[in-house]
């Protein structure tokens, strides 16, 4: 049985990998679906209850939502996002989609999952058509 849950949030980003214009500091309306899979618990005849799900990620979108997330090696944007004393995030990879589902999955994965559920999901959609997924047997 699987179960899933959305999350949105906005942030800003730039990729310094990039040959156009996502060069640029940008921001998006991020989407992302996760998604649970496991037997349904017979004293709760739940997955997962939706209340965990939003405990579990709800502080992960929190941290990003309204930020500025960079790259550490990119010491020029770290220096000025910080000069303005805007928030930011800064992570250890470019900002794409891709390597935000890898993100999410670590952190979800590394949270305190009940012994039932066996795969978790991960899909962020960057635009309103565009999105990367990846999904982690437990």
């Amino acid at each position: 049985m699987k179960i899933a849950k959305s999350f949105r949030w906005e942030m800003a980003h730039r990729l310094q990998c990039h040959k156009g214009k996502c060069f640029n500091l940008h921001g998006h309306s991020y989407k992302m679906e996760v998604e649970f899979e496991g037997s349904v618990d017979s004293n709760t005849g739940m997955v997962l209850d939706y209340f965990v799900v939003k405990d579990i990620v709800a502080p992960l979108v929190k941290k990003l939502d309204h930020s500025v997330i960079i790259w550490e090696k990119d010491k020029i944007l770290i220096e000025k996002i910080s000069a303005l004393n805007s928030a930011h995030v800064i992570v250890p990879f470019e900002s794409t989609a891709e390597n935000l589902v890898g993100y999410f999955l670590e952190k979800i994965s590394k949270s305190n999952l009940p012994k039932n559920i066996i795969k978790v999901k991960v899909r962020v959609c960057e635009t309103e058509n565009t999105y990367a997924e990846d999904e982690m047997v437990l």
